[in-house]
């Protein structure tokens, strides 16, 4: 999400700070310039790390928006399997999620569900 160019770039006043670091001599107008750069590259670093926390939490954000969404759609699915079960298979299942183990592999079958139209 970076740009690896723009990074490149912002390197360079790091890269003179430390060249002016090692090459300056320790005179007071020089101290002060080399304290100026240095908060020049803090804030640099400070903005670069601000920058990339509200970048992730943007993307943070975004799963939270999907995983409402998910679990939204879960729950109405639920809802509408507990109204098609019968109470035994409700009884049954709350009997397997008591003992932590289902009974079989698989779900319960739902009851022959008599549409309309001729009997025999």
């Amino acid at each position: 999400m970076r740009h690896t160019g723009l990074l490149e770039q912002e390197k360079m006043p790091l890269r003179m700070l430390f060249w002016e670091l090692e090459h300056c001599s320790s005179s007071g107008a020089s101290v002060v310039a080399i304290d100026n750069k240095i908060e020049q590259a803090m804030d640099l670093v400070k903005s670069h790390l601000m920058y990339a926390v509200r970048e992730e939490v943007e993307v943070l954000k975004e799963q939270i928006k999907e995983l409402i969404e998910r679990n939204s759609q879960l729950e109405q699915e639920n809802t509408l399997l507990k109204n098609l079960a019968s109470p035994e298979q409700l009884a049954q299942f709350q009997a397997e999620v008591q003992t932590g183990s289902p009974t079989s592999g698989a779900p319960p079958a739902l009851p022959p569900n008599p549409g309309p139209g001729p009997t025999a």
